[in-house]
């Protein structure tokens, strides 16, 4: 009798929970020998901090990563609506020390630390910056998250893994020289790579008209070239709250990475070059798109951002609801960070309707419930076109849809503006001409069912004037969200001897209800506590000082007035007027004016894009004037003038505990919101600026006398633009004149003959956009009223105080809040913290 063979039947997978981490010095100090000994290879001490930090790195990973599970699983079991929030950039900087403040371990990896003979600031110093932005649209982005986690949301970041970050700035010669920012050359031991998420992205090809399995003609986008895209998730702590959100990255690699029959032919470059062609796109932050190329490779990296997140959500719902999407709509939806990801209206259409068979009007009714989208600009060129032959080349599926959503639309705008032809001009998502163009803004806008802006005046401009007409037509679509920054990083963590006075004269809970700041004002007229807020901004001011001592080799006076003005390098945020200013002071010292002098270090800092020219040509002027004002004995320590290189996240968290003035000098009207001028601020530095973007807000939370300010306002650079003549105002004031002067004669460039003449043609040209020239007289007395007020310690000390106590409004988290009571509707999901 044969054998009878019983089969197993397989065992269903279980995987024990762990306990929980520990949490003490003891448990520290145990995890990180394990690491550094056991993962990273190391027995003796090591010269490079590099392993020490990865070290303690993990350790603080691991525990984050247990309430990671712990998020996820929740928003999942509780089946709660969920926000995505899609961004070209996330400019994070450094994560351990905010992920130690956010866990509230700092003190106790400090004490492990030290216990084992580390010194922990220099295991953070040891990060490199994750310079996955160019300035305040990236880092704003990276707030948002932080507080989206500590308010409890459940929200997921989209963005790309930029293999190079935004460039590393030298400056030789003066001028600016780009390196390549290779953050990842040592690995992220902040990312989990989820290889099993990955999704495939369709370029080029054609489309084609054929009969689908339910016997109706439908479009199908054949012979496409595929990339894959990569998640690499980072997980994002709330503030000691127990709540980790997600931040995922998508990388793009090759379907097929090798080819085997290349490589054996002897082809040894043909073998990777599929590989290489797709890795480009999420090769550089920001491909210089001067060129056809770069153009191509720009809008290839929007449409991946766009496509891969997309799928992403759409893949999960399917997995836990089928292809119902009748509550879709009510349980998802995507806030889209700038113009960058607004191809998402035109992919959320495709994906809906040629892969989950929705009908066209079910899938327009999504697309207009979850999409919603942000505006960062005023400036019309900055708002991104992509021509209709490119994107008929690289994305024709879209196209086709683009140009269905427009015919659509434009239906719309004939029926409320009858036989109104140039308004269809004028509102077309198409702009016609000899190169026809589509206008992503105008996309994003017709797509979503809410369009904001980012600072108060920012939003009327966009109502009264860039978006007039899409504001008449659908009024209800339009709001404010003025901007913020987070708490936990822009004090608590960059200035914790500030952090610490406030917290021990009015508690903790300001760091997550920053509007509890305003409990400092009754100690404005407080001795005792004045002093310690002096000595305070005092040691902030030195360690600046050391900082820009090891990076530059330089010595400052601390009791100089630190006038600082550090952000992105562009004609609009004239940095121009700070260096007139500057050369103004310098003459009054060359010709003995120092009576009543206050001495001055200008630190300005930022960084220009690669083909901007006269962003490029401003960092030289600024250097070639501190070269000579630095070097004058007769000026000494009056006046110093330093161009402070590669400024980034870690740079700002120690340039801004020691600032004394924040400089925010926009033309009044091109600044969207600004939120370099809310971090300084929030650390007690007083504003001088015109009337533009978030100033205006920042001068009613703290006073007008407590504000510098200066400058036409925007309705009346407006009304002088037609008749703007900047040479007869130089003309017309011996100041200015003589400023001019200095800079034509060569003073400043005395063997570079005339590279500083584009400066000056702009300056004085009459179409100068930014009419510099125009507020410089109002620039000068301004300056000469901080002077006045600097000199009186007890009164710059009781405003620097006020600024502080009256930043409270310029949160993120109160930006998310509104966010969310106005436009995502989510319920905050508490998780147990451990």
């Amino acid at each position: 009798m044969p054998h009878r063979i019983f089969k197993k039947s397989k065992p269903k997978a279980t995987i024990a929970n762990l306990a929980s981490l520990g949490m003490n010095q003891k448990d520290f100090i145990t995890d990180f020998k394990h690491y550094y000994a056991h993962r990273l290879g190391q027995d003796n001490p090591c010269c490079s901090p590099h392993y020490t930090y990865e070290a303690l790195s993990m350790l603080i990973s691991d525990r984050l990563i247990e309430r990671w599970k712990k998020t996820q699983n929740t928003y999942q079991t509780t089946e709660c609506k969920q926000a995505y929030y899609l961004s070209m950039e996330f400019l994070m900087g450094r994560s351990l020390s905010n992920a130690m403040l956010n866990l509230g371990v700092t003190d106790v990896a400090t004490k492990a630390m030290y216990d084992l003979g580390l010194d922990i600031e220099e295991l953070v110093e040891a990060e490199a910056d994750a310079g996955l932005g160019n300035g305040g649209l990236g880092r704003l982005a990276a707030c948002f998250i932080d507080s989206c986690a500590t308010l409890q949301l459940p929200v997921t970041g989209y963005g790309l893994r930029y293999e190079y970050g935004m460039f590393s700035q030298s400056i030789h010669n003066g001028e600016q020289l780009e390196n390549p920012d290779h953050w990842l050359k040592n690995g992220n031991v902040w990312e989990i790579e989820r290889p099993e998420y990955s999704h495939r992205i369709k370029f080029g090809g054609h489309t084609e008209i054929r009969t689908n399995k339910n016997g109706k003609q439908q479009s199908y986008w054949l012979n496409t070239n595929d990339i894959i895209a990569v998640p690499y998730d980072t997980p994002i702590p709330g503030y000691q709250n127990g709540t980790v959100n997600t931040l995922r990255l998508w990388k793009a690699t090759a379907t097929e990475s090798f080819d085997l029959q290349e490589f054996n032919a002897g082809d040894y470059a043909e073998s990777v070059a599929a590989k290489n062609t797709a890795e480009n796109i999420t090769m550089v932050l920001y491909p210089n798109d001067a060129n056809e190329n770069g153009k191509a490779l720009r809008l290839r990296q929007q449409y991946l951002l766009a496509s891969a997140s997309l799928q992403d959500v759409l893949a999960n719902w399917v997995k836990h609801n089928g292809n119902d999407f009748s509550q879709f709509a009510a349980k998802n939806c995507f806030q889209l960070n700038d113009t960058h990801p607004s191809i998402s209206v035109a992919e959320l259409m495709r994906l809906l309707i040629d892969e989950h068979d929705l009908s066209w009007a079910k899938a327009w009714e999504i697309v207009q419930q979850t999409l919603a989208y942000t505006n960062h600009t005023l400036l019309p060129e900055a708002l991104e076109k992509w021509s209709v032959g490119l994107m008929q080349y690289l994305l024709p599926r879209l196209m086709e849809i683009i140009f269905e959503i427009n015919a659509q639309f434009l239906a719309e705008v004939s029926a409320f503006w009858p036989g109104d032809n140039s308004k269809l001009a004028q509102m077309s998502i198409i702009e016609e001409g000899g190169d026809k163009q589509v206008r992503m803004a105008y996309l994003a806008i017709v797509g979503s069912f809410s369009v904001n802006g980012v600072a108060e005046l920012h939003s009327q401009l966009l109502q009264q004037g860039l978006f007039k007409d899409f504001y008449e037509l659908w009024p209800e679509k339009f709001n404010n969200k003025t901007n913020g920054v987070t708490p936990r990083r822009w004090l608590a963590a960059c200035n914790p001897d500030l952090a610490t006075l406030i917290s021990r004269n009015i508690g903790h809970t300001w760091i997550t209800n920053l509007s509890e700041l305003e409990q400092l004002k009754p100690l404005i007229n407080k001795s005792s506590f004045r002093e310690e807020w002096y000595k305070v901004q005092q040691l902030g001011k030195q360690n600046l000082i050391d900082y820009l001592q090891e990076e530059m080799q330089i010595e400052l006076d601390v009791n100089a007035l630190f006038d600082i003005q550090v952000k992105r390098i562009h004609e609009y945020k004239r940095q121009i007027l700070n260096v007139l200013h500057v050369i103004h002071l310098y003459d009054r010292i060359k010709n003995g004016d120092t009576k009543n002098w206050t001495n001055r270090c200008v630190l300005i800092g930022g960084k220009a894009a690669p083909g901007y020219v006269m962003a490029k040509k401003t960092i030289k002027l600024i250097n070639n004037v501190a070269q000579v004002i630095n070097n004058d004995p007769e000026v000494g320590n009056k006046l110093k003038l330093i161009f402070i290189p590669n400024y980034r996240v870690s740079a700002m968290e120690k340039i801004c505990p020691g600032a004394d003035l924040s400089e925010q000098v926009s033309t009044a009207g091109k600044e969207a919101s600004g939120t370099g001028n809310m971090k300084f601020m929030m650390n007690g530095a007083l504003t001088i600026g015109t009337l533009d973007g978030a100033n205006i807000e920042i001068r009613e939370e703290v006073g007008a006398e407590n504000f510098f300010l200066f400058g036409l306002t925007e309705d009346q650079v407006e009304a002088l633009r037609p008749h703007y003549n900047p040479n007869a105002m130089i003309h017309a004031d011996a100041d200015l004149k003589q400023v001019m002067h200095l800079i034509e004669s060569g003073h400043f460039n005395q063997f570079e003959a005339g590279i500083f003449d584009d400066i000056l043609n702009s300056l004085k040209s009459p179409h100068d956009p930014w009419m510099t020239i125009a507020d410089f007289r109002s620039y000068i007395d301004a300056q000469k009223q901080v002077e006045i007020a600097y000199a009186d310690r007890k009164k710059w000390t009781q405003m620097s105080i006020l600024n502080t106590a009256s930043s409270g409004k310029f949160s993120t988290d109160r930006t998310i809040s509104d966010y969310n009571n106005d436009i995502w509707n989510l319920d905050p999901i508490a998780i147990k913290a451990k």
